[in-house]
């Protein structure tokens, strides 16, 4: 009987905790840090510098880019982009020391995540403030600050975060068509718009 071939790659210069599960085919590069009881699916991408805090929980084809910050509790699903430098934070209230000027550790606060849908992407530098919930195949732009929860395929940008428009799976800006439809102009996918919510069309 043949071993299966594994085809995970963790470089050396890597810190991966030993309770950390790692999925078949993903990569984690030069200085990412991966932490106690984080699970990373199939064929994920974790580039240089970048953390996955404890108990961080990511899907399948999850791609963080280089000094991209994930703090627990934080839930990437399926397909999630994390761009360079993102930060998903987790205090809602941080102080280095309580009231009477003594260091806080663990036991004085609840940590609170950020969720990630399913397809959705967060720009370069963005940054989400928990707890928030990104939608399925959003798009976040660049050094966008999301302080509440983004739709559906909503595209935002801004301080605060702001919906601009929608995008399709492609990530493509969709086009507006008479009676509240939506089409993306990549792949000709149709969306129905109704009270602010994008619904999918059969095409």
């Amino acid at each position: 009987m043949t071993a299966e071939l594994d085809t995970r790659h963790v470089a050396a210069t890597a810190d991966v905790a030993g309770s950390a599960r790692i999925g078949e085919g993903t990569r984690i590069w030069h200085l990412a840090q991966v932490q106690e009881g984080a699970v990373l699916g199939r064929s994920c991408v974790v580039g240089r510098g970048a953390c996955i805090g404890p108990g961080v929980t990511i899907g399948d084809n999850v791609k963080i880019q280089n000094y991209a910050l994930v703090y627990a509790p934080a839930t990437l699903e399926d397909g999630v982009f994390v761009g360079p430098a993102a930060v998903l934070t987790n205090d809602t209230h941080p102080r280095s020391v309580d009231g009477e000027g003594r260091l806080k550790t663990g036991a004085d606060w609840t940590p609170v995540g950020v969720t990630v849908r399913e397809g959705a992407s967060l720009g370069a530098r963005s940054v989400c403030v928990a707890p928030v919930v990104v939608g399925r195949w959003a798009m976040v732009g660049a050094g966008a600050v999301v302080v509440s929860d983004v739709a559906d395929h909503a595209l935002v940008v801004g301080v605060p975060a702001r919906r601009i428009g929608w995008v399709g799976r492609a990530g493509v800006p969709l086009q507006r068509e008479d009676g509240g439809r939506w089409r993306c102009p990549r792949t000709g996918e149709l969306y129905q718009e109704t009270d602010g919510v994008l619904n999918d069309l059969p095409t």
